[in-house]
């Protein structure tokens, strides 16, 4: 029996393997610019473009006040397209080539703006960030939204994470490999060489990703797909949104839980962060940042295989708290071993030769990044559950909205960490970014700390807080596919949705 007729008898929606494994390659799209854009913009702007520090730090976290107002235009205007594309395709694609157009000006040309003409420098990277801003949204939000059309069923949504994992792996990893590379051997992180090059890198990977991506989706991008109504799904108007997300309270602890999550990855994996941890502290940036990201892929590899089965049998909300638990409790061990470096003391990270210190850090942190990794991205397929409910609840299908306002955390979220950082490194009196070049300054070693592990550990106290109160748990889930199931149904056979609401609770 193939896929198709198991979905008929059952009346369950379930994915290809190969839908499976391509269209979260989307999320691998959009993590290569999350590293060559969020990693990279404010070192960028200070040490390339010679923005003012604070300036290059703080535009990124206040250019998402104007998110407020285009995410929910966005997300509207995926929630009312479905023309001979589908609704997520052109999404994809459209963004993406936003994203690269955007991103290739700001990195290549703007350097050529004369040091004389520093107002029209400050003008043109506003500018192009927020157009780079917008490709994000349109894209990013797809794969919130898009698995909703994907699968439904409650085997098969767990695996969604192991594979978008796996997409960001190809993404975000080989990003984060190639850069230190360049590094080396090539320019400066302050260089505008260093951009140059590794700009058109990550545009095609990302290119090519989403295509890849668009395969994946292409047989479910259709309207039998979207909801309980289908076709005849009504329109929801922008104004009803925050009705909406008020009611659906799922979705209001999952965004602080995704907003935990994300705050952690995208502060302990900053570039800044990771160059005065590894090059200012330890001294040794070359030998240490690649085998530590190395250490923690691998360490990730038996937690990504543990939180799918736990996701399976328990649902993706104890699969959450069970290792960010574990993230939490190893990350104290981390902490213990910071507050005890001394500068010029043994108590140091030594590659390839080990002392005990090194064992140590080796151990907590590896555990500790594996439990954080696996679980990093694990909100994004529970986002496809909170719109489920949704429809469940209102009747409503409207993955658009769902996907730009978790799509509106990540990026608050993620522009944040540039801000904190920046103002963090401010404290101690730099006036530019470290890089892994910097000499270590009085003070680092607590910005360290705090960036590294406080902040981490504290969003991860907040995710497990809001999961307390997160209802959706994996035999509730089966219950509302169950209903949102027998009212498809009895629309298709002409019933009314509100007849249907009213019949099937």
């Amino acid at each position: 029996m193939n896929e198709n007729q198991k979905t008929e008898d059952t009346g369950m929606n379930r994915a290809k393997p190969y839908q499976l494994v391509l269209f979260p390659l989307n999320n691998g799209a959009t993590n290569v610019y999350y590293v060559l854009v969020l990693s990279y913009i404010a070192t960028f702007g200070s040490n390339v473009l010679s923005l003012g520090l604070m300036f290059a730090s703080v535009m990124v976290t206040a250019m998402r006040l104007c998110d407020a107002i285009t995410d929910p235009i966005i997300g509207a205007l995926i929630d009312r397209t479905n023309g001979k594309f589908g609704k997520f395709r052109p999404f994809m694609v459209i963004g993406n080539l936003i994203m690269a157009i955007s991103i290739i000006l700001l990195y290549i040309v703007t350097p050529y703006i004369p040091a004389d003409m520093m107002p029209l420098r400050y003008v043109v990277f506003v500018l192009l960030y927020f157009v780079w801003v917008i490709g994000y949204t349109f894209q990013t939000s797809c794969t919130r939204s898009g698995q909703t059309v994907l699968t439904n069923d409650p085997k098969q949504r767990p695996l969604f994470t192991i594979f978008n994992t796996v997409g960001s792996l190809v993404g975000m990893g080989v990003m984060q490999f190639v850069a230190p590379i360049l590094r080396a051997n090539v320019a400066d992180y302050s260089s505008a060489d260093f951009y140059r090059i590794l700009t058109p890198i990550g545009v095609v990977i990302s290119l090519v990703l989403t295509l890849l991506a668009v395969v994946g989706i292409w047989e479910k991008d259709q309207p039998k797909y979207f909801g309980v109504g289908g076709q005849k799904q009504e329109k929801v108007k922008v104004s009803e949104y925050l009705e909406i997300i008020k009611h659906n309270k799922p979705m209001q602890r999952l965004m602080v839980a995704g907003a935990g999550c994300k705050l952690a990855l995208s502060i302990a994996t900053n570039t800044t962060v990771l160059c005065m941890l590894y090059g200012c502290m330890m001294g040794n940036y070359d030998s240490l940042y690649l085998p530590m990201m190395i250490l923690g892929y691998v360490a990730s590899v038996p937690f990504f295989l543990l939180t799918v089965r736990t996701s399976q049998k328990k649902g993706q909300k104890a699969s959450l708290v069970r290792y960010v638990s574990v993230a939490l409790v190893c990350y104290v061990g981390v902490l213990a071993l910071l507050l005890l470096w001394q500068p010029n003391s043994a108590m140091n990270l030594v590659f390839p030769h080990v002392n005990v210190y090194t064992v140590l850090f080796i151990l907590c942190f590896g555990i500790g990044y594996g439990a954080y990794y696996a679980t990093a991205d694990m909100p994004i397929p529970m986002v496809a559950d909170c719109s489920d409910y949704e429809t469940y609840r209102s009747g409503k299908y409207i993955p658009g909205i769902m996907g730009t306002l978790f799509s509106l955390v990540d990026k608050l979220v993620s522009s944040l960490a540039a801000t904190i950082v920046g103002f963090a490194v401010g404290l101690i009196g730099l006036q530019s970014l470290p890089t892994a070049e910097t000499p270590y300054a009085p003070g680092m070693n607590w910005v360290v700390i705090v960036l590294f592990c406080v902040i981490p550990m504290v969003a991860w106290a907040a995710t497990l807080i809001a999961m307390k109160g997160y209802s959706l748990t994996g035999d509730r889930m089966k219950e509302i596919q169950a209903v949102n199931r027998q009212r498809k149904e009895a629309i298709d056979g002409g019933m009314s949705l509100e007849e249907a609401m009213e019949k099937y609770k």
